[in-house]
């Protein structure tokens, strides 16, 4: 039995939908390296000083921000 191939959305959709995809993804790749640097900045600053106990939380969150945006053109591509 022959499966029958379901029809797509033609190139001219996807090729710019792609583009502003890859775009995206490297925003969020440099924001959330920019957001480990911040943290850790924050962080090495705060231990210095003696503080040094919300960080966990601010990190957790930019990793939370991170894994999000990875997931997203993965996601959007199953869809698409």
């Amino acid at each position: 039995m022959t499966s029958i191939p379901l029809a797509g959305p033609p190139a001219s959709v996807t090729g710019p939908l792609n583009d502003v995809l890859g775009m995206v993804a490297w925003v969020a790749t440099a924001a959330g390296v920019m957001g480990v640097l911040i943290v850790g900045m924050r962080m090495a600053i705060s231990l210095r000083h003696g503080d040094g106990q919300e960080h966990l939380v601010q990190f957790s969150v930019v990793m939370g921000a991170c894994i999000l945006a990875a997931s997203a053109g993965p996601l959007v591509s199953l869809f698409v």
